[in-house]
């Protein structure tokens, strides 16, 4: 575990907890290293279901150490930032990014590549690089306008100012915002219905929602998870719960690498 990151499971979720308060959570070179191998543990852990980001003290995360740019911010496919981002988004169960405070440059990065964001509605968000005279990383800007579309994402970019929950909820950047103090019961409640959900829905649904993004190959995707379904006992396990009234035990556990 890297310096500033925490992480722990139970009732099928996994919370990885951005711990560095004294810095508004800023993500040192060795925490971008580590986020990687913490999300490879929770995918190799059958019992976790889906898997929660956020932020120790009050904050998500106030973006990249600027102390350590120099390591952080290297070409584009050896980027720190950049590969702890495609692991998150490439991660194979539900991810939701639950945010109070700061959410700003790096920070964004991480919430954007999460597949839903929760925020309370006093949380900040920003996306700063326009402040320093750093281009944001290709990868980082593409799921940005994918989100946003382009015009939000330009205006985040180019300004570099903070804008308030309701905006980020307006233009796309959030799924959800709640009161003030209710966040972590909000997650709670929802994290607990997806872990309740069938993965390998979840899993195919990840798979193919990213391929239609990317305009990839979503014909075969869709038939490599229709075999899957086919083999799985899922649907019939589902219809079964459904038809005696009680909460279904899916079977399938194991994401598709």
């Amino acid at each position: 575990m890297g310096e500033g990151l925490r992480f722990e499971a139970a009732g099928g979720v996994g919370t990885i907890t951005i711990d560095r308060p004294a810095k508004r959570n800023a993500m040192s070179a060795d925490m971008w290293r580590a986020l990687p191998g913490v999300l490879d543990g929770f995918a190799a852990d059958p019992d976790v279901r889906v898997v929660v980001l956020t932020g120790a003290g009050g904050n998500f995360c106030a973006g990249a150490d600027i102390a350590e740019l120099d390591d952080i911010h290297r070409d584009d496919d050896s980027h720190l930032s950049t590969v702890a981002e495609r692991a998150l988004a490439a991660f194979g169960k539900p991810t939701l990014a639950a945010i109070e405070g700061y959410c700003v440059g790096g920070g964004c990065q991480l919430a954007a590549a999460c597949d839903l964001r929760f925020a309370a509605e006093d949380a900040r968000f920003g996306i700063t690089p326009a402040r320093l005279g750093i281009v944001y990383p290709a990868a980082a800007t593409a799921r940005l306008v994918g989100l946003v579309g382009p015009s939000a994402a330009k205006y985040l970019l180019y300004s570099a100012d903070l804008v308030g929950a309701a905006h980020a909820l307006r233009i796309g950047l959030l799924d959800e915002v709640v009161p003030a103090g209710g966040l972590h019961d909000r997650v709670a409640a929802f994290t607990e219905t997806l872990a309740s959900r069938s993965l390998l829905t979840q899993r195919a649904t990840k798979d193919i929602v990213d391929a239609i993004v990317a305009a990839g190959p979503v014909e075969e995707k869709a038939r490599r998870w229709l075999a899957e379904v086919a083999a799985s006992g899922e649907v019939e396990e589902g219809i079964a719960a459904f038809l005696e009234r009680r909460t279904p035990e899916f079977p399938w556990k194991s994401p598709l690498r």
